[in-house]
């Protein structure tokens, strides 16, 4: 499996690549094209001296003497050009580089390209002349008229050899190719020290990531702001993630020891009081009494699970639904809630204070869930409550809310516990010792409710009171259409 870096490197080591052949293809095709116009165009210039000089030279109907030659094989010569020059009917009467006689006089050109010359003015071609030259030319072809008469006198063919061309572009291909491989160089090992320091967090997080799925929670990666924006926001990511994970992770080894510490005694209680039964430790009279313990037992187990499911139901529902809440009247609830504590409260001879609007308060929630956060508080506050305390329940309402408050006497927890009331399982010492029933699930109940609706619960303790107050929405702002 290719790493990211070598992806990276190989991919813009071929663009660049492909990108400078391009290049260097089109600048030669370019410069090969100037070249050869340049060449054309000086050729038809020096065919064009040669022309006017062999026009002179020819004026009056007389042939060109050998001064001619001469004067041609010198201005080829300056021009650094060849040139011969055939008669109206194509045959090679003079040759620059040879004006006193060369093998090649009599030649006698195509017709067709005799034609051609006349009838264009002028031609110009690459290629090879065969019989004159065995290297491949730029040649130009002029025609030579009489300049009194206009009748055809013959036709001038200028050329030079195109080698000095390819030299040039082999020279500039190998200056190009030079270059380019320079720029391959020094772009790679740019890109290699570029990609090396972009892809350095990916491999520290990574490495984060292997060394957390091996157990070890606390594994981050380095946000040092070195990378770039895409990389940083990736790394607080994945950190936030394993803060999460870390988290629930934790939660749940104390979720898990919790319940087993809450499990152990009810589930020992009724092992032993069951094999006492069985194996006859417990006489046949005693039998009913501690049978009625062990259902006690198995009801504070049936009552935990209970729970324990109803947390889990509103976690997953992550909040409940707007069209699970109706509008219902809060006092009301609050009446029939502390009508099932009716025996409770007489049996600790408490004194029930409730103060509550004349008019109802209504709200918009789920009835139900509600019914069970004041059933929990008032029940907490009873357990919690001494013998002839105050309980204390009041409805008010406020800022388009509803405040539910439920108060007792008793000790004040102390401030560094308020913070820790509504954890999951947590429970005073003064709690383990008096009160069998509870696990501290009640008030991590009670807020998982409030928190689902949307809504707020805090608690205070001072001077011997403590109080919890939660918020609900009231139905009417809804109905007015101003919440």
């Amino acid at each position: 499996m290719k790493s990211t870096f070598g992806r990276t490197l190989t991919t813009v080591a071929v663009t660049l690549m492909a990108a400078l052949v391009l290049i260097g293809v089109s600048f030669r095709m370019l410069v090969s094209n100037y070249l050869k116009d340049t060449a054309v165009e000086g050729l038809k210039a020096d065919g064009q001296v040669i022309v006017e000089l062999l026009q002179a030279a020819c004026s009056g109907n007389t042939a060109p003497g050998r001064d001619f030659g001469i004067a041609l094989s010198v201005a080829a010569s300056v021009t650094d050009v060849d040139a011969v020059i055939c008669d109206q009917t194509g045959r090679l009467l003079l040759c620059a580089k040879s004006p006193l006689g060369c093998e090649h006089q009599g030649m006698v050109v195509s017709g067709d390209f005799l034609e051609q010359v006349f009838r264009t003015g002028c031609t110009a071609n690459t290629g090879v002349i065969e019989g004159l030259y065995s290297d491949v030319r730029y040649v130009v072809a002029l025609p030579v008229t009489d300049s009194d008469t206009g009748g055809r006198l013959g036709i001038v063919i200028v050329s030079t050899p195109t080698a000095s061309t390819a030299a040039v572009l082999h020279r500039l291909s190998e200056i190009f190719a030079f270059v380019s491989i320079l720029v391959v160089l020094a772009a790679s090992v740019l890109m290699i020290f570029f990609i090396r320091q972009q892809s350095a967090p990916l491999r520290d997080m990574a490495r984060a990531a292997r060394a957390f799925g091996h157990g070890e929670l606390t594994a981050r990666v380095n946000t040092d702001g070195d990378g770039t924006q895409e990389v940083e926001e990736l790394a607080l990511a994945f950190n936030n993630m394993a803060a999460s994970l870390q988290k629930s992770e934790y939660k749940r080894q104390e979720f898990v020891a919790n319940v087993s510490h809450e499990l152990k005694t009810p589930m020992t209680t009724i092992s032993g009081y069951v094999d006492g039964i069985l194996d006859g430790t417990i006489p046949p009279e005693k039998t009913g009494h501690y049978l009625r313990i062990v259902s006690e037992e198995t009801k504070r187990l049936n009552r935990l699970v209970r729970s324990m499911l109803d947390i889990s139901r509103l976690q997953d529902q992550g909040g409940i639904p707007r069209e699970q809440m109706t509008r219902f009247d809060v006092e009301e609830t609050v009446g029939q809630v502390l009508i099932t504590f009716e025996q409770k409260i007489t049996g600790k001879a408490l004194e029930v204070q409730v103060d509550m609007p004349e008019h109802p308060v209504f709200v918009l929630a789920h009835p139900d869930y509600i019914t069970q956060v004041i059933y929990n508080l008032v029940d907490n506050a009873v357990k919690f409550s001494p013998e002839g305390g105050v309980l204390t329940l009041t409805v008010r309402e406020g800022g388009g809310k509803a405040y539910v408050s439920v108060s007792n006497d008793g000790e004040t927890i102390p401030p560094e516990e308020l913070p820790l009331v509504f954890d999951r399982f947590h429970k005073t010492d003064k709690s383990r010792s008096k009160n069998r029933d509870s696990w501290g699930l009640g008030l991590y109940i009670v807020k998982t409710i409030v928190d689902s609706h949307g809504e707020n619960i805090s608690v205070t303790s001072r001077e011997g009171k403590t109080t919890f107050t939660f918020t609900l929405p009231r139905a009417n702002d809804y109905l007015d259409g101003s919440k």
